[in-house]
C-alpha cells in the first residue's frame, strides 16, 4: 500500500463514543427515536424524529430543539455545524412536563479532496528545534518549540536560520503552538493551562491568559477577527482576541467520522490548515462547519531530512503571505521546506 493512501485510509478514521447516564437524573418515560441509522446523517440530510410512549401517557404537546434552537420533527441538516449535537424534546401529558434528550451526529456530505506538493526550496533548519508552531509576520518567521527545559519563542531569519531574537520559557513549561495578531505573540503553553502574550517588537512579556474548556493547548492560528486554538482532540476552538475567552468551538468531520489529535494550525485563503499530531499530514478545513475538504500527505519530506535518534513527526505550518507559498518542517527537523500544494 502506497503512503498517501495508508496516510488517507488512518487520517480518516472513525472513533465514535457513547455518553453515560447521569445516576442522579431521574429517568424520562419518553425516548428520542429518528430514522437515521446510528443516529448518523451527512449534511444536508432529512431525518424524521418521534416520541416512544412505552406507558402509554396522553401527549398534548411536543417540542423539539437541536442545542438551544427550535426544530420541526422533520428537520432538514443544511447549514449544520458538523459533529454531535443534543436533540431534546419536552414532552406535555396531564399538566406536566418531561424532557428527553438524544445525540445526533452530523457528517460532511463529500469526502476530502486529495492535494498534491511540489518542493520549491528547501532552507537551514535548527535539528535541536522540537517545532510546535510556526507563523510568518512582515517575511519574517516566528517560531515556538517545545520539551521542558528547552522550549523557546524564536524570531528567525527563515533564509538562513539565523535566529534574530530568542527568549527561553521556564523549566516548569513545555511550549506549545504560536499566532500573531495586532502586535502581540500569542504562545500556549501544553499542559499547564496557560498561554502567554508578548510584544513583537520587543518580544517583552505583556500578559498571560489561562484556558476555558479546552482540554489542552496544542496549535494556533487566526483569521484577523478570531483566534483558533487545538488541544488534542477533534475540537479547534475560537478564542476571543480580547479576552482570550472560549467563546465556541467547532468539531473536524469528514464523510466519515470525527478527526482527532488536531495540532499545529494555520490560517491559509480563508481555510484552516491542520497537522494531525503523528500523522505526517496536513487537513484542510472549512472553519464555518468544521468540515475536512482537503487532505495533504507530507509524509516524504521526513526522508529528506537529516536521520538521527530524536527525528520526530512533522509539525509546523506557515503562510508567507510575500510569497504566497507554505513552509512545513517537523521537530528536530534540519530542513524547512518551501512548498506548492494543487489539487491532486
Amino acid at each position: 500500500m502506497s503512503s498517501t493512501k495508508l496516510f488517507i485510509i488512518t487520517a480518516l478514521s472513525l472513533l465514535l463514543w457513547t455518553c453515560g447516564g447521569n445516576p442522579n437524573v431521574k429517568k424520562s418515560s419518553f425516548s428520542i427515536t429518528m430514522d437515521a441509522k446510528n443516529n448518523t446523517i451527512a449534511l444536508g440530510e432529512t431525518i424524521k424524529l418521534s416520541i416512544e410512549n412505552p406507558k402509554n401517557k396522553t401527549i398534548n404537546g411536543i417540542t423539539y430543539k437541536i442545542n438551544s434552537s427550535e426544530i420541526d420533527e422533520v428537520f432538514n441538516a443544511t447549514d449544520m455545524p458538523l459533529g454531535i449535537h443534543t436533540i431534546t424534546a419536552t414532552v406535555t401529558y396531564d399538566g406536566t412536563t418531561e424532557e428527553t434528550s438524544t445525540n445526533l451526529t452530523i457528517l460532511n456530505n463529500v469526502a476530502p479532496k486529495i492535494y498534491n506538493y511540489k518542493i520549491l526550496n528547501e532552507y537551514p533548519h535548527d535539528i535541536t528545534s522540537y517545532t510546535q508552531g510556526l507563523e510568518f509576520h512582515d517575511g519574517v518567521l516566528y517560531e515556538s518549540t517545545g520539551q521542558y527545559g528547552k522550549s523557546k519563542l524564536r524570531k528567525v531569519n527563515y533564509k538562513t536560520g539565523q535566529v534574530l531574537k530568542n527568549i527561553n520559557l521556564g523549566n516548569q513549561y513545555f511550549g506549545e503552538g504560536l499566532t500573531i495578531l495586532n502586535n502581540n505573540i500569542y504562545q500556549l503553553t501544553w499542559k499547564e493551562n496557560i498561554g502567554f502574550i508578548y510584544s513583537i517588537d520587543t518580544f517583552e512579556k505583556t500578559g498571560s491568559f489561562n484556558y476555558g474548556k479546552s482540554k489542552e493547548g496544542w496549535g494556533l492560528c487566526n483569521d484577523g477577527k478570531v483566534i483558533y486554538k487545538t488541544d488534542g482532540t477533534n475540537k479547534i476552538w475560537k478564542l476571543n482576541p480580547d479576552t482570550l475567552a472560549e467563546e465556541d468551538y467547532i468539531q473536524i468531520y469528514t464523510n466519515t467520522g470525527k478527526i482527532d489529535s488536531l495540532n499545529e494550525l494555520e490560517f491559509i485563503d480563508g481555510k484552516i490548515y491542520a497537522n494531525i499530531y503523528q500523522r505526517n499530514g496536513v487537513l484542510i478545513i472549512n472553519p464555518e462547519n468544521g468540515a475536512v475538504e482537503g487532505v495533504i500527505d507530507f509524509s516524504p519530506l521526513q526522508k529528506l531530512v537529516k536521520q538521527h535518534p530524536s527525528l520526530d513527526v512533522l509539525n509546523g505550518i506557515a503562510y508567507n503571505p510575500d510569497t504566497k507559498t507554505i513552509f512545513v518542517t517537523g521537530k528536530e527537523w534540519d530542513k524547512l521546506f518551501e512548498v506548492e500544494v494543487s489539487i491532486k
